[in-house]
């Protein structure tokens, strides 16, 4: 059985996201809750909350237990991007682009 939560629409760059994604892939929910608690990046506190959001969703409505679950997949897409105008020297405008980030996360209880 598998349990899932969605983040959408984060403005985080998926590139940096995927990094601390890698660290927690493929352990258990708890190892990768303390694992992103001390990892000092921003995206390992968007990725820490859906993690806990989806141990949630697993206790409540799929009543796994929460010492077997292990972080099956994580995927970060790109979302769309945010484009913004700078002015520069000589009348010229650069665009500064803010990416944002999907990010799915499942945890089941099987190995």
């Amino acid at each position: 059985m598998e349990a899932k939560a969605i983040t959408r629409f984060v403005r985080l760059s998926p590139r940096k996201a995927r990094l601390v994604a890698d660290l927690v892939r493929g352990k258990s929910a708890l190892d990768a809750i303390d694992i992103l608690e001390f990892t000092n990046k921003k995206a390992a506190r968007i990725i820490k909350k859906t993690l806990m959001s989806a141990v949630a969703n697993a206790t409540n409505n799929f009543k796994m237990d929460e010492e077997k679950l292990v972080v099956s997949t994580i995927m970060i897409n790109q979302g769309p991007v945010l484009k913004r105008v700078m002015p520069r020297a000589m009348g010229r405008a650069d665009i500064i682009r803010k990416p944002t980030a999907h990010i799915t996360l499942a945890v089941s209880d099987e190995q």
